[in-house]
């Protein structure tokens, strides 16, 4: 159920219809707060009933402002790092030493300043030729321990492109439109995936998470917000293979979890105006 958004005049922004629950703020500033209250609650309440929190998180410039505050800000001082497992949604095929690098910047921002275990930190080695099996490995290894069912990551943020990508699940790209069944990551190459070549989570690993955040901020996602607004009010018996594989963001949907999306006033369609 979307959030209630004052409508006072025309042209202002509105909660857009997506699936889930729809959470918008003001500002980016409001809405990250927003974010971190949801996380902070969720990780102490797995590791309360679960013994340990799995998360995962995505690059770009969007979550770094949430990366940051969820460092310096004394509200989430007793995040529980010491019982946290930190993966990465995806990543470019490029080193650790490279700007483009998701988890260089993760692993300056959180990491560094954590006190996260070693061996809880889980970067995706995207340059070796085996970095999917390899990922997988891992997290099968990491999530076995517990009772089935319960076997899943815990939270999974996304973002969404301006192209409705999100992940490294590019339009028309094979890891989205030629997954192999059970496959929880995949290499994602070729012309239709914006260079570098990447390594993401699966669909089918994001959708079996517990709890799915996509984070969107800023006028320049309003249109794409739109677009799979529409795109979603047509539903009948949900996504088809070719609307996902034009927007890939409508291919998440989680079979056991919930999904939230935190989206700022900017990013939300206007009411008598433009999209």
């Amino acid at each position: 159920m979307a959030d209630p958004y004052p409508l006072a005049s025309t042209n202002v922004p509105v909660a857009p219809r997506l699936p889930g629950e729809v959470v918008v703020r003001s500002d980016a500033d409001a809405l990250l707060d927003a974010v971190l209250a949801e996380l902070m609650v969720r990780a102490l309440s797995c590791v309360r009933t679960l013994g340990d929190f799995h998360l995962a998180l995505s690059g770009g410039s969007t979550p770094m402002p949430m990366y940051r505050r969820l460092m310096y800000d004394p509200s989430y001082r007793e995040f529980p790092w010491r019982k946290t497992h930190l993966w990465i949604v995806d990543e470019r095929r490029v080193g650790f030493d490279d700007d483009r690098s998701n988890f260089k910047h993760i692993e300056e921002l959180i990491v560094r300043h954590s006190d996260i275990p070693a061996q809880q930190v889980h970067p995706m080695r995207a340059t070796e030729p085996d970095a999917d099996t390899r990922y997988e490995r891992e997290l099968r290894e990491a999530l076995e321990w517990r009772e089935r069912g319960q076997d899943r990551l815990d939270y999974v943020l996304l973002g969404m492109g301006g192209d409705a990508h999100t992940a490294s699940l590019f339009p028309h790209s094979p890891a989205l439109i030629e997954p192999e069944a059970g496959r929880l990551v995949l290499i994602n190459q070729g012309p239709r995936v914006t260079p570098p070549d990447r390594v993401t989570l699966t669909m089918e690993m994001i959708n079996a998470s517990r709890c799915v955040s996509v984070l969107v901020t800023g006028a320049s996602k309003r249109e794409t917000v739109a677009r799979v607004s529409g795109a979603y009010t047509k539903e009948r018996s949900g996504p088809d293979a070719a609307s996902v594989a034009e927007m890939p963001i409508l291919g998440v949907r989680p079979r056991a979890g919930e999904l939230r999306w935190y989206l700022d006033s900017e990013a939300c369609p206007r009411v008598g105006g433009e999209a």
